[in-house]
Protein backbone atom coordinates (compact mmCIF):
# COMPACT_ATOMS: atom_id res chain seq x y z
CA UNK A 1 0.00 0.00 0.00
CA UNK A 2 1.12 2.93 -1.26
CA UNK A 3 1.21 6.65 1.13
CA UNK A 4 0.51 9.87 0.30
CA UNK A 5 3.51 12.48 1.47
CA UNK A 6 1.78 15.35 0.41
CA UNK A 7 -1.93 15.49 0.84
CA UNK A 8 -4.66 17.23 -1.09
CA UNK A 9 -4.35 20.88 0.23
CA UNK A 10 -7.51 23.26 0.00
CA UNK A 11 -8.74 25.28 -3.16
CA UNK A 12 -8.20 29.01 -2.06
CA UNK A 13 -11.09 31.03 -2.34
CA UNK A 14 -9.54 33.03 -5.43
CA UNK A 15 -8.75 30.21 -7.47
CA UNK A 16 -12.30 28.97 -7.17
CA UNK A 17 -13.67 32.72 -7.71
CA UNK A 18 -11.80 32.85 -10.67
CA UNK A 19 -12.78 29.16 -11.83
CA UNK A 20 -16.56 29.99 -10.99
CA UNK A 21 -16.16 33.13 -13.41
CA UNK A 22 -14.16 32.04 -16.00
CA UNK A 23 -15.17 28.39 -16.24
CA UNK A 24 -18.81 29.49 -17.65
CA UNK A 25 -19.30 28.21 -20.89
CA UNK A 26 -18.00 31.30 -23.67
CA UNK A 27 -16.18 33.48 -20.92
CA UNK A 28 -12.49 32.58 -21.56
CA UNK A 29 -13.80 33.13 -25.60
CA UNK A 30 -15.37 36.40 -24.96
CA UNK A 31 -12.13 38.30 -23.09
CA UNK A 32 -9.99 37.01 -25.85
CA UNK A 33 -12.51 38.39 -28.47
CA UNK A 34 -11.93 41.83 -26.05
CA UNK A 35 -8.24 41.59 -26.63
CA UNK A 36 -8.04 43.84 -29.70
CA UNK A 37 -10.03 46.60 -28.25
CA UNK A 38 -13.57 48.49 -28.70
CA UNK A 39 -16.06 45.10 -29.46
CA UNK A 40 -19.67 45.53 -29.86
CA UNK A 41 -22.41 42.73 -29.00
CA UNK A 42 -22.66 41.28 -32.77
CA UNK A 43 -18.76 41.39 -33.36
CA UNK A 44 -18.76 39.36 -30.03
CA UNK A 45 -21.13 36.97 -31.46
CA UNK A 46 -19.31 36.31 -34.86
CA UNK A 47 -16.03 35.68 -32.80
CA UNK A 48 -17.00 33.74 -29.97
CA UNK A 49 -19.51 31.73 -32.48
CA UNK A 50 -22.52 29.72 -31.24
CA UNK A 51 -23.55 31.65 -28.27
CA UNK A 52 -27.68 32.39 -27.60
CA UNK A 53 -27.75 36.50 -27.68
CA UNK A 54 -28.93 36.17 -23.48
CA UNK A 55 -26.57 34.09 -22.77
CA UNK A 56 -24.02 36.38 -24.48
CA UNK A 57 -25.96 39.55 -22.53
CA UNK A 58 -25.60 37.50 -19.41
CA UNK A 59 -21.80 37.03 -19.68
CA UNK A 60 -21.12 40.63 -20.35
CA UNK A 61 -23.38 41.69 -17.53
CA UNK A 62 -21.46 39.31 -15.11
CA UNK A 63 -17.34 40.42 -16.59
CA UNK A 64 -18.55 43.59 -16.45
CA UNK A 65 -19.96 43.26 -12.60
CA UNK A 66 -16.34 41.37 -12.26
CA UNK A 67 -14.19 44.31 -13.56
CA UNK A 68 -13.15 42.25 -16.62
CA UNK A 69 -15.23 44.52 -19.15
CA UNK A 70 -15.80 48.10 -19.00
CA UNK A 71 -19.43 48.85 -20.98
CA UNK A 72 -19.33 52.58 -23.03
CA UNK A 73 -22.55 53.38 -24.42
CA UNK A 74 -21.87 56.02 -27.59
CA UNK A 75 -24.29 58.54 -28.24
CA UNK A 76 -25.36 58.38 -31.61
CA UNK A 77 -28.21 57.44 -34.06
CA UNK A 78 -29.00 54.69 -32.95
CA UNK A 79 -27.40 54.07 -29.81
CA UNK A 80 -24.07 52.07 -29.75
CA UNK A 81 -22.83 49.81 -26.80
CA UNK A 82 -18.78 48.98 -26.92
CA UNK A 83 -17.41 46.72 -24.44
CA UNK A 84 -13.91 47.07 -23.41
CA UNK A 85 -11.32 45.24 -21.45
CA UNK A 86 -10.02 46.94 -18.00
CA UNK A 87 -6.68 46.06 -16.32
CA UNK A 88 -7.71 43.18 -14.69
CA UNK A 89 -9.15 41.90 -18.24
CA UNK A 90 -5.83 42.66 -20.14
CA UNK A 91 -4.02 40.54 -17.26
CA UNK A 92 -6.80 37.80 -18.13
CA UNK A 93 -5.47 38.14 -22.16
CA UNK A 94 -1.88 36.88 -20.76
CA UNK A 95 -3.40 33.53 -19.18
CA UNK A 96 -5.42 32.81 -22.15
CA UNK A 97 -2.69 33.50 -24.47
CA UNK A 98 -0.61 30.97 -21.88
CA UNK A 99 -3.85 28.47 -22.09
CA UNK A 100 -3.72 28.80 -26.14
CA UNK A 101 0.29 27.94 -26.15
CA UNK A 102 -0.54 24.76 -24.02
CA UNK A 103 -3.26 23.96 -26.00
CA UNK A 104 -1.35 24.00 -29.66
CA UNK A 105 0.89 21.48 -28.20
CA UNK A 106 -1.19 18.67 -27.17
CA UNK A 107 -3.46 18.84 -30.41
Amino acid sequence: MSQRCNPCEPVPEEVRQAADLLGRRSMLAIVYASHGGAVRFNEFRQAVGAIPPRTLAARLVELEDAGVLERRVIDARPPRVEYRLTEAGHQLTALIEALRAWASVRR
